[in-house]
């Protein structure tokens, strides 16, 4: 199970969320569990009841106006019991100040509280992003991942396949690179998003040439940081044995973090034109997004013809 710890936290959105230490320190033992953000408005009436306390604690306007409403000895108490829960942190928003005592309480129970400068709205959306994304189910697989009319096209097979060399005319035919050699893929909301697992740029290696700089050689146009995944390909060596795909009604798929998506594999032989076939590939997949299938669309028009021509036989038996 992922779990995040304060300091790392704190130093990775320290400048995003424009944060900054109330309490003494930031203790190692602290660790984010979960991506969730609860705001603890019950727990401090006093109602404990079912309070997710494994969770970053977001204090906005309205939780500091409340417990300046509080006596003094009714604040202790609460801020107190609530405090023996195993509390990752509380983040405040606004820069708001929390009362004396909660500091106090707070630095006495190791609970580190953050302040940041962003309203609460801003804050709690902001965070929630972040910690969804960070939480989010990854795996990582070896292979290319481009764009291509705006299709993520992961792209896969055995090493010296032609998979890099395949992206480098699809770059140089205006379509981007997410990532080469190594794709980071992540569920985010029900979908399946590639990333680099290095963020050092885009680079490429191309096997009798070296590495290359696509963004300096291609521009700014020729990348992109991540991209959904939307469809595999898997270049193979062609073998005259094989039975490969030639119609297109068998719809094959593989399987990531649980997803499913379409999957093609794709025969590779000297003077194939790979490049211009992944367009296809996108621009069909485009299609049958909206509905139609350019395979099942010609086996209906056979069976039509098909029929029509059973029609007219009956009909020329008849009149003979």
């Amino acid at each position: 199970m992922k779990e995040l710890s304060i300091k790392d936290f704190f130093d990775i959105c320290r400048q995003r969320f424009v944060l900054s230490i109330v309490t003494d320190a930031l203790p190692d033992d602290k660790k984010i569990v979960e991506p969730h953000i609860h705001r603890p408005g019950l727990a401090l009436s006093g109602f404990f009841d079912r309070f997710p306390h494994q969770r970053v604690q977001l204090l906005g306007e309205t939780e500091v106006n409340y417990l300046q409403t509080l006596p003094e000895d009714v604040l202790y108490e609460r801020l107190e019991e609530m405090m023996t829960m195993n509390i990752p942190c509380f983040v405040v928003s606004k820069g708001l100040s929390v009362p004396n005592q909660m500091d106090f309480i707070a630095n006495e129970k190791n609970i580190p509280i953050i302040v940041s400068r962003l309203s609460t709205e801003k804050l709690f959306w902001g965070l929630a992003r972040f910690l969804h994304d960070y939480f989010a189910p990854d795996q990582s697989v070896h292979g290319t991942l481009v764009e291509v009319f705006g299709v993520g096209v992961l792209l896969t097979g055995r090493s010296g396949i032609g998979k890099s060399e395949c992206a480098l005319e699809l770059i140089e035919r205006k379509h981007r690179l997410i990532t080469d050699d190594v794709v980071r893929l992540k569920l985010q909301e029900d979908r399946l998003f590639g990333f680099s697992t290095k963020d050092i740029g885009h680079f490429m290696e191309i096997r009798g040439v070296g590495i290359i700089d696509v963004e300096r050689m291609f521009g700014i146009e020729a990348i992109r940081k991540e991209s959904r995944v939307d469809i595999q390909v898997e270049l193979m060596p062609w073998r005259e044995n094989m039975d490969y795909e030639r119609i297109g009604l068998t719809n094959q798929h593989t399987e990531h973090l649980g997803i499913e998506i379409p999957c093609i594999y794709l025969p590779v032989s000297p003077g194939k034109n790979v490049s211009v076939i992944i367009e296809v590939i996108a621009m069909n997949h485009i299609l049958k997004t909206y509905g139609y299938d350019g395979a099942e669309a010609m086996q209906r028009k056979l069976a039509e013809e098909m029929q029509q021509k059973a029609r007219q036989r009956t009909i020329n038996t008849h009149n003979n």
